[in-house]
This record gives structure tokens, sequence and C-alpha cells, in this order.
């Protein structure tokens, strides 16, 4: 039987509560929920037991050391990154930690393979999608990505399956801006309207709380740019599907050592000025999820002394990365990539200590 229920402010409040030697402002509050500071990610690794086996285990570990806030996709290893949490999701519950704690976040807009890459895609495609009338070849832009709202709601259903509950707490289109390779920004709008659209009917269904944004280059990039999107323009598409209740509340990012964009680029204009992402984010109410903290890896050594000098009192370059991305002002969360116990303790150290003040923050980019 899948789990029911979605995080709430009750159930993450008595998370929050669990860990009492965790300084509170690991915890933000935000869009009616508790969430940690650090999220753990599901994206990379191999598409075989073994791999989802670690993935169950670090999901739990995590959880166990104060992180509530799980994030996949229904494409991350073919599924079975969310058959992997639903899985840590059932263990978790069976050591009292429930449903109402945990903010669970997944992504559809990508085509999934199921468990393993077909032989022949165009064949998997027609008996997956096509001839079930869920989506045409028409729908599908760059050969991998589609949004109507027949087929996300149908990996919605896809990923309440995997995922084994009956709501989700998070849903995003994923990399929505992949569309805008072959479309009009016209034609990219009304179809994002629709998106909108079906993902409100899924709010009032019960089956997601909440939708966003999963992007890479949308929110970063300079306006010219071809995929570059507007937040404001995409929350103005919410509110013409859902009205000023609309349920569009997150969106997430890239935000690293390397990629500080989000912080540093005044590429979004609100209310006549022009600002960063995160400032917009603010201003209209969003919540900020932050990918790829280390950069898959990259970031986990060898970083410059004045890394270690600003983010003291840390024990690796690692968590000086995270502790880089959850200090920066208007980011909700920094996801972090974890599929071993041993990362998972690391990282999550970074939790026993607060966030950096922004004057001691600051100071990282005076020593680049």
């Amino acid at each position: 039987m899948s789990l029911a229920g979605w995080a709430t402010e009750e159930g993450t409040a008595h998370y929050l509560n669990r860990f009492g030697t965790i300084p509170k402002d690991h915890f933000r509050q935000q869009q009616g929920v508790w969430l940690s500071s650090i999220g753990i990610g599901t994206y990379l690794g191999d598409h075989d037991a073994a791999a989802d086996s670690l993935y169950q285990k670090a999901v739990v570990r995590a959880v166990e050391l104060g992180c509530n806030v799980i994030d996949s996709a229904i494409n991350y290893r073919f599924q079975r990154s969310e058959r992997s949490i639903g899985a840590a999701l059932k263990e978790l519950t069976s050591r009292g930690i429930g449903r109402t704690e945990i903010v669970l976040a997944t992504k559809g807009g990508f085509i999934p393979f199921d468990g393993s890459p077909p032989r022949d895609i165009r064949s998997y495609f027609t008996q997956a999608f096509v001839e079930p009338g869920i989506a045409d070849f028409r729908d599908v832009v760059a050969g991998c990505h589609c949004m109507t709202p027949s087929y996300l709601l149908n990996q919605l259903d896809s990923s309440l399956k995997n995922l084994d509950v009956e709501c989700i707490d998070i849903y995003y289109v994923h990399n929505p801006e992949t569309q805008l390779a072959e479309l009009s920004r016209a034609e990219f709008h009304n179809r994002l309207l629709k998106a909108f659209e079906a993902l409100e009917g899924a709010v009032y269904a019960g089956k997601i709380r909440m939708y966003g944004t999963a992007t890479w280059n949308g929110y970063r990039n300079d306006p010219n740019a071809k995929d570059y999107l507007s937040l404001a323009e995409v929350v103005a598409m919410a509110r013409k599907a859902g009205g000023e209740n609309h349920h569009f509340k997150v969106i997430q990012v890239p935000l690293n050592l390397a990629m500080p964009e989000a912080l540093t680029k005044r590429n979004q204009e609100v209310d006549g000025e022009r600002v960063s992402t995160l400032e917009a984010a603010r201003r209209l109410g969003i919540s900020v999820m932050c990918s790829a903290s280390m950069l898959q890896g990259q970031l986990s050594s060898n970083l410059p002394p004045i890394v270690t000098e600003v983010f003291s009192g840390l024990e690796t370059d690692a968590q000086r990365s995270i502790q880089f991305v959850r200090s920066t002002p208007g980011v909700t969360v920094a996801l972090v990539g974890m599929k071993q116990n041993r990362h998972v303790e690391e990282n999550l150290k970074v939790a026993q200590v607060s966030p950096l003040p922004w004057e001691q923050y600051a100071k990282i980019f005076k020593g680049f």
C-alpha cells in the first residue's frame, strides 16, 4: 500500500526537533514546511541492483542525520532512483520517521527508460507513449523532451508508483528551456501554460502539493540567450494557470563555487529592475533549491586556499563547497548527490555548524 500523506508544517517541525544538537538555522521555513538546508540528490550511478541498494541506504542515513529533503527525477538512473527512494521511505517509516516529516521532490519532462536502456529507442517510445495515446513524436523536442499535459500527468503517475506514495511535495517541469531549441518563445509560453494548468489540476487532485521548474541554463543565462528563462514571465504563466493562489512555488538552479551566476548575475527583471535570480525569486515569493553544489564531485577537493580560510571550521573541501551554497543569501536548500554512506556522513557534518553570515561569506569573492 502506498504511503499516504505529505510533508506538513507540524510533521517537519517534529523532524526538526529530533535534532537537539543541530543549530536551528540548518532548517528553513518555506512554503508551509521546514526544510533542511542540505538535501540529498539521486542523479548519478549505474542502473543496477548494487547502486539501488546504495541509494536506499544513503537516503535512510541522510534522513537519520538531519536531511529531510530528497530530490530525484523519473529519468534518473532509468527510474531506479525513484524506486530506491520509495524503498527508503518504507524503511524510514518502519523506524518511526513518518511521511509528514519528509519533503519529497521529483521531476518530469525528459523521456525515461524503464530500468535499463532499450535496444530500440523509437520502438520503446512508440509502445510506451504513442500507442497508449500519451504522447506523439511531434510532441518531442531535441529527441528527448516532452511537456504536454497528457505526458506530464502520465509521468507524475509513474513517479507516484515508483516512489510508492500517494502525494509528492514538489513536482518540477524538468529543464523546460530544452524546448526553446526548436520552438518560438510564443509557442514555448503556450506549452508552459498548458503544463502549469495540468499541474494545478494535479494539486487539486491531491497528487502534488506544489510545482516548479528545475533548470540548468534557463535562469542563469543572459537574456538574449535562446534558452533564457525570465522568472517573472514564468510566474506570470503560473498566475494565468492558477490565479493569484497558484501553486508554482519552487525553482531549482545550479549554484556552486564555479557557477555563482544565480547570485552574481543580474539577468532577471522584476518590476522594471534588473536583479539576480535569487533576488528575483525572493521578490516573487519563490523558494530556491540549488543543484550541483559540488559540481558532480569536481569541487570536492583541491580548492583554492581562500576557500579554506573563509569557510573555516570544516574538515574537507566537499564540506566547504556545501557550506558556500547553503550560506548563500536566498538559497533554501543545497542539494548534494550522495549514494555512499561515508559521503553522507561527511557531508552532513556541515549541518552541525551554522551557515556563514554575509560579512564572512562575501570574503570569498574578494579572494578570487
